[in-house]
């Protein structure tokens, strides 16, 4: 977790000189220099429910679109001392980000961008062709009665289908980071990866009811789609930061505060299948760090 009050330590060092060069022009007679405050930096996040951070603390904006304040981009512009615009809305597909109004006075995410964005964060792609909703529902329904762990039976009813889908909406994420970088030619653009939600072996039926193959079958659905946005992000110039191996071992199988991702009942606050506030605290953990790296801090 962030020690906030080590990283704002050197910010309370200067205050603390600055005072006493006050002090020194006042006592030799001489006119104190007038310093100008830096303008916070613009910062505007997109994106779906992993970005929005739904029921995961007080909400924010509009409603129809869960926003939290827990949410990570919340915890970056308070880490950055940025002024933030916040339009990311859980339940948005990629479209919902560049052309469609995906509820009535809900613009497109991107017409809160302009010339003057400096900072742009998202998270995208799950919800193109209702893949994370459409995976997670068929293959439960299948499995929730598999009560003895049996084979992969999701698996062997849809096979690549939703993998397809995946490389299908590969020029869709594209179109996205193009409009994106149109609307904000002078920003830096981070897009988020999802984080682990399911185990790469075992499973841990009926917290999660899938069956041990098919947590596997869905762990690799993740894995591709992750691969997909990296390689349309760094074809586009956006950053593209992983947040998937520091998930491994707090996802939907994990207990108690090791659980970042809820499972299907939701029991520490947030919505199904989503972080919780620690996992989107986490979220910030990664993305400040990726920042920093880039020299925003």
């Amino acid at each position: 977790m962030r020690l906030r009050a080590f990283r704002r330590r050197p910010v309370r060092v200067m205050v603390a000189s600055g005072l006493a060069s006050a002090s020194a022009f006042a006592a030799l007679g001489v006119a104190t220099p007038v310093a100008h405050a830096q303008a916070p930096l613009h910062y505007v996040a997109l994106g779906d429910s992993y970005s929005a951070g739904p029921l995961d603390g007080p909400t924010t904006g509009n409603l129809l679109c869960l926003q939290s304040s827990a949410s990570y981009p919340y915890d970056t512009a308070s880490y950055l001392g940025a002024s933030l615009n916040d339009v990311s809305c859980s339940g948005a597909a990629s479209a919902d980000l560049t052309t469609m109004s995906q509820y009535p006075g809900v613009s497109p995410q991107v017409d809160a961008l302009s010339s003057s964005t400096q900072l742009v964060t998202l998270t995208d792609g799950g919800n193109d062709n209702g893949l994370f909703v459409s995976a997670l529902v068929d293959c439960g329904v299948i499995d929730i009665f598999d009560v003895f762990n049996i084979g992969s039976p999701c698996k062997a009813l849809y096979g690549n289908t939703f993998t397809d889908d995946v490389s299908s909406d590969a020029s869709t994420v594209e179109q996205t980071f193009a409009a994106i970088k149109a609307a904000a030619p002078n920003a830096q653009v981070y897009v988020l990866g999802y984080p682990d939600i399911l185990p790469s072996s075992g499973g841990c039926y009926p917290t999660m009811p899938l069956t041990n193959g098919d947590t596997s079958y869905l762990n690799n659905l993740e894995l591709d789609l992750d691969a997909m946005i990296q390689t349309e992000a760094a074809a586009a110039g956006v950053h593209y930061v992983s947040t998937y191996s520091q998930f491994v071992g707090h996802g939907s199988c994990a207990t108690g505060s090791k659980q970042w991702i809820n499972a299907i009942i939701a029991t520490g606050g947030g919505i199904s299948v989503h972080p919780n506030a620690t996992g989107e605290q986490e979220m910030a953990d990664i993305l400040e760090s990726a920042l920093a790296a880039n020299g925003i801090s």
